[in-house]
Formats: C-alpha cells, structure tokens, sequence
C-alpha cells in the first residue's frame, strides 16, 4: 500500500519515492520534493505528441529509443537507491538500453526535451537546466508554447551552447545525427472559438 504524499521540509531518496501515493506524479531534486502539475493544457500535449511522433519515426529500428512522461529519470542512480534526484522529464531520448529500469532509466539520458507549462518556467529553465548540465545530458531543449520558440542547449566541455528556433524552422538534433524537427509541425494553431 502507498504511504501519504512527502512532507516538503524533509529529504528524501529513490528508495522513499517508490513508496508514495502513485495518484500524484513528484519529481525529486537533491532531496527536496516537487509535486507536478495535473494534467496539461492541450497546447502541451499536442506539441509533445508531434515531438515524439518525429523522434520515434526516425528512431525506428534504430539503437535509441523515445520515450514520454511519466517516465522516471535517475540522473545519479546509485544501487542501494539512496540517490536523491528523480525528474519526469516530458520526453527523454536513451541511446544505452542496459540503463532502462522498469519505470524509468537509471543515467543521463542523451536528450532530454520540457515543455513549459504555467508555473514550470523556472523549474525547467533554471534548476533542471543547471541540474541536466551537471549530469551531463548531452542536448536539453525547452519548448516555449507561448513564444513558439525551442531552446536548443548542446553540451560542450562542461557547458551548454545555446540556440532558439521559431515555429517556422527546422531544428537540428545534434544528438541524432541526421534529425531534424520541423517546427511548423509541432506548434498547434489557436482554437477557433
């Protein structure tokens, strides 16, 4: 049975994490607990299917998989579980399957891609930038619905180099050779209302 959701003042592991209420999805940095947002606008959603419709059809029959939240990522897994920091990042390219775990993946993963919500823009455009950057995940982008822009962040020598892209580019993906997005696809037209 689920224990209650974490108290936000304490830390906590891996091995604490996969004890609580499984209703509520929770991302762990450094000890410190965060609940995610509930179900995301549509906006949201539909930009991350065209992302992961793209990655997946290149993807096929290839060594790297996609994969889409809820999907655990342990950046700095040890084996007793008492690594700290567990993130759901909304979409996540692995390109070594010997670190997938039953939910999740166990390492940095090679692409991370987040989506901003209301709310979240700090959180993914300052902490897990700055977390990602210390696992070493090779490309991070982060989707912007309201501006219609990704931030492409490359790995180089313990840094990241950045460039945007608008809603009518192709963005490369550096970390698979040969892919490039096309963003026109990706960013969904208001509703007519």
């Amino acid at each position: 049975m689920s224990q209650p959701a974490p108290r936000l003042e304490e830390r906590f592991t891996y091995a604490d994490y996969k004890k609580w209420d499984n209703e509520q999805r929770w991302e762990i940095i450094y000890g410190k607990p965060y609940l995610i947002a509930p179900a995301p606008t549509w906006e949201h959603q539909k930009i991350s299917g065209q992302l992961h419709m793209q990655l997946g059809s290149y993807l096929k029959g290839k060594q790297c998989q996609v994969f889409y939240a809820p999907f655990d990522v342990r950046l700095f897994a040890k084996a007793d579980e008492t690594d700290d920091t567990i993130v759901q990042p909304d979409i996540v390219v692995v390109c070594d399957s010997t670190k997938l775990m039953r939910t999740g993946y166990a390492g940095a993963p090679d692409l991370i891609i987040e989506i901003l919500s209301p709310g979240n823009t700090r959180h993914d455009t300052l902490i897990k930038f700055n977390l990602y950057l210390k696992a070493g995940v090779r490309e991070y982008w982060i989707v912007d619905p309201e501006q219609k822009t990704v931030s492409v962040h490359i790995l180089k020598n313990n840094e990241y180099t950045t460039r945007i892209y608008g809603n009518e580019d192709s963005a490369p993906v550096h970390t698979l050779e040969g892919l490039t997005i096309d963003l026109s696809e990706v960013f969904p037209e208001p509703l007519v209302t």
